[in-house]
């Protein structure tokens, strides 16, 4: 399954206050970038995930977001560095794009 049109639409118009952003898909979901640097991506179900590191990510982390894990068979359950951004702050773009402006001012 791969991201919707609607899907891309919604998250570029989310994220449109960061100014000029560039996309790619990638395994059936959409990175976003910003200045080559990529900050969220949107998985094939419509979820938005902010990438974190540094303090941003332990300040998702403390807010108990949902970090995006994964297992493979007969592995041990990776983490990946990002977290699902909150249903309820798909509702304002400003308070998104503020939370875009931190992750990406720490991926810098």
């Amino acid at each position: 399954m791969s991201v919707s049109d609607a899907d891309i639409a919604f998250a570029l118009e989310l994220f449109d206050g960061l100014g000029p952003l560039n996309t790619r898909k990638m395994m059936g979901g959409l990175c976003l970038y910003r200045d080559g640097t990529i900050f969220a991506i949107l998985h094939s179900d419509g979820s938005i995930w902010l990438k974190g590191a540094g303090e941003f990510a332990d300040r998702m982390t403390a807010e108990g977001w949902t970090r995006w894990t994964y297992a493979r068979e007969g592995k041990n359950t990776t983490a990946m560095p990002y977290w699902r951004l909150p249903d309820a702050m798909l509702d304002d773009p400003d308070l998104a794009c503020n939370l875009a402006s931190e992750a990406i001012s720490q991926l810098t």
